[in-house]
């Protein structure tokens, strides 16, 4: 009973705050649940899920190079300012920082629920998005803006 009591209301807090990507995460796992045989599945998707997330924001980001949105002479130019310079190490940053965060969340239950609770309050008190690479980019704008950079 804790556990529908648990999903439902970060259903509701979803709901209340208009939180799209929240709700459907939330209202899937919920569906998951209720399916008898999906009970075997949900360890795997706990233990894989963060890396298929990352794969599919990966390829979002792909995509505009292979529509030609972003070419070579865009990654040449990033590396002709600062700020193109901070967006690289903050991408480096936060890619090793991951790694580490994904052991963690792997092996000390006790930060996983911390971090579920903190990254819900972030996504709906805050309108904040959570994504490893946007975080990266916040990151950079962030530096760039205090030093007042330019790409």
């Amino acid at each position: 009973m804790e556990i529908w009591l648990f999903l439902g209301l970060i259903l509701l807090v979803a709901y209340f705050g208009h939180n799209q990507s929240l709700l459907i995460a939330t209202g899937v796992v919920m569906v998951l649940k209720l399916i008898p045989f999906t009970a075997k599945w949900l360890p795997t998707i706990e233990a894989k899920g963060i890396n298929w997330g990352v794969t599919i924001i990966s390829i979002a980001i792909l995509v505009p190079i292979a529509t030609g949105k972003i070419g070579f002479s865009d990654l040449l130019n990033a590396f002709k300012t600062p700020a193109g310079w901070i967006a690289v190490l903050m991408g480096i940053a936060v890619a090793i920082l991951s790694k580490y965060g994904v052991n963690q969340l792997a092996n000390v239950p006790q930060v996983t629920v911390a971090l579920v609770l903190g990254t819900i309050i972030g996504v709906v008190a805050f309108k904040g998005v959570a994504a490893g690479p946007v975080i990266a980019s916040g990151m950079t704008y962030v530096i760039i803006t205090l030093l007042n950079l330019h790409f």
